[in-house]
């Protein structure tokens, strides 16, 4: 199947098969209405070519179902107004738009919620507190949760919307044998698990006539198969598509990082459904996607769509694609900020976007990626550009020591050297320049035993490095900036080369250094630097 071929969902169209995937954002209000940031957001993603957009998840009520600060809720007609507009924007694209409903239940952050959190059992698997077991007629109020939110959605002019069945949430929760443990009609068989989750359907779809899908975690990496999962998708009776993704709480889920192979959750799925199905996981390139679309009808992107929201055009163009490298840092980070991405600096920002176009020759000194990333924003500018360099192409991201960081990290110099060829951007060894874009930060190598107090990545590579001679400790904070998939790897990674981890309050750290300057940060700099040369002779360039 070919990945601009139109699709059907129920009897709407799809101008191809690339859909972008439903992402935590945090960048909507605090009282989850729409802002023109969220819809800048979304826009730049039905601009860059995909078929199908799903908003980030929306909780369904403001008394117990909200997992996220500043999440996206449907929850108000006076949400109307922007989440129209919303939805005009993507339709003037040519794109479609479903939302994504969600109640969080056992998940949910009292500190976002007004009632007692509940879950289908009390059980004490969750990350805030053992939630109430729910009554029967908790159940019910819930359904009638989802089926007013989807009248919402459909009075906003979404396309459909999707059941967020996946990751832990409430619809989960009742499907997973390890967190149901009713004894009622609503447990002790999969029949009745799947029990709620085809109710709500059936209830949309008697009332509103658009299609309803749901996300489904194929498999739990700390409970069911694949098996499982592919049975529990067979009971989803009238759903007009399953979207797999994969996880419940701990790592990897869908956002697997480097550590993991591409298209994890796709080669899990051993046979076919019965219904339209979508494959999320760890869709990085061109060849990803035409992989999950010999056996899917739909591929979403989900990180990728961050790294690069042009992704589906420059598929279509043969472009170089800004990669996704599976770092898990910037977009990850959604316990204290917005989503952004570590190498698209863009993510999150895009309603300040502008590329005011200038006239005239810059030189930039260093090819690093602060350098690179100089280059490029400077020949968007309109501006014909030089770079400078006589150490190698990349700087210090060619040190990187980690193999499987290294495989996905090097793509990112992949980018620049096609990009900056597209752009006419002419590297050279020797000569002046007008803009000097070293590193802001350059970390000292180590050797010998050492113990490591740091968040700082290049210490983590070093560890690995040295432990094959040496004895190294680590302190368990260094690995705090590190999102829990990435961590977990590494921690088993690094204790088979013989590191020892201590707690931070009980040993005394030789090497303690918490000043992380990592690819973003090298990024800004090089814009910024761009920037202020600019303002500085604007004149000159006009």
């Amino acid at each position: 199947m070919d990945l601009f071929e139109p699709g059907n969902i129920g009897n709407l169209e799809i101008k191809n098969r690339m859909v972008m995937a439903p992402m935590i954002s945090n960048i909507c209000n605090p009282d989850g209405s729409i802002n023109e940031n969220y819809i800048y957001y979304m826009e730049r993603r039905a601009l860059g070519g995909f078929g199908l957009l799903i908003t980030e998840y929306a909780y369904i009520n403001d008394e117990n179902s909200k997992g996220s600060p500043n999440e996206l809720g449907i929850i108000s007609k006076s949400y109307l107004p922007k989440m129209k507009r919303l939805t005009d924007v993507i339709h003037g694209h040519g794109s479609r738009i479903f939302t994504q409903l969600v109640h969080a239940g056992g998940k949910a952050n009292p500190d976002y919620n007004k009632r007692m959190i509940f879950a289908p059992s009390s059980l004490n698997e969750y990350p805030f507190l053992r939630p109430d077991e729910m009554t029967v007629n908790d159940i019910e109020s819930v359904e009638e949760d989802f089926l007013r939110a989807a009248r919402l959605a459909y009075r906003a002019n979404f396309d459909g919307i999707e059941i967020h069945g996946a990751h832990g949430y409430l619809i989960q929760e009742f499907i997973s044998k390890d967190l149901n443990k009713r004894n009622d009609r609503y447990g002790g068989s999969l029949e009745n698990n799947v029990r709620i989750a085809n109710e709500i359907i059936d209830m949309i779809r008697a009332e509103l006539d658009f299609p309803v899908g749901i996300r489904l975690s194929l498999y739990e990496d700390e409970g069911y198969g694949p098996d499982y999962g592919i049975k529990a998708a067979r009971l989803i009776k009238n759903a007009d598509y399953v979207h797999f993704s994969a996880g419940r709480s701990a790592p990897p889920g869908s956002s697997a990082p480097f550590y993991y192979e591409r298209n994890h959750i796709y080669k899990r799925i051993r046979e076919r459904i019965d219904k339209k199905t979508m494959v999320v996981g760890s869709v990085i390139d061109i060849n990803d996607a035409r992989t999950v679309l010999e056996g899917s009808d739909f591929v979403v992107f989900g990180r990728a769509s961050l790294a690069d929201p042009f992704l589906p055009e420059k598929f279509r163009r043969n472009l170089p694609l800004r990669p996704c490298i599976r770092c898990n840092q910037a977009c990850r980070d959604l316990s204290r900020g917005e989503a952004r991405c570590t190498v698209n600096v863009e993510t999150g920002l895009e309603s300040r976007i502008k590329y005011k176009k200038y006239h005239g020759e810059i030189s930039i000194g260093g090819a690093g990626i602060k350098g690179l990333e100089a280059a490029l924003y400077a020949s968007k500018l309109g501006l014909n550009v030089y770079i400078y360099d006589n150490y190698s192409f990349g700087g210090q991201i060619n040190e990187i020591y980690d193999e499987y960081k290294k495989r996905e990290f090097m793509n990112l110099l992949k980018y620049y050297e096609s990009a900056l060829k597209i752009n006419n951007v002419k590297i050279e060894h020797e000569g002046s320049y007008d803009v000097l874009c070293k590193p802001d930060k350059v970390y000292p190598d180590i050797d010998g035993d050492v113990s490591i107090d740091s968040n700082v990545y290049k210490y983590h590579d070093l560890a690995l490095k040295i432990a094959l001679k040496n004895h190294v400790i680590m302190s368990y904070r260094s690995l705090n900036s590190l999102d829990r998939s990435r961590a977990d790897f590494y921690t088993k990674m690094a204790t088979r080369l013989g590191i020892e981890f201590k707690s931070d309050y009980d040993f005394e750290f030789v090497l303690i250094d918490r000043d992380q300057y990592d690819i973003r940060k090298a990024m800004e700099s090089g814009r910024n630097a761009i920037e202020r040369y600019i303002m500085e002779r604007e004149n000159e360039f006009l």
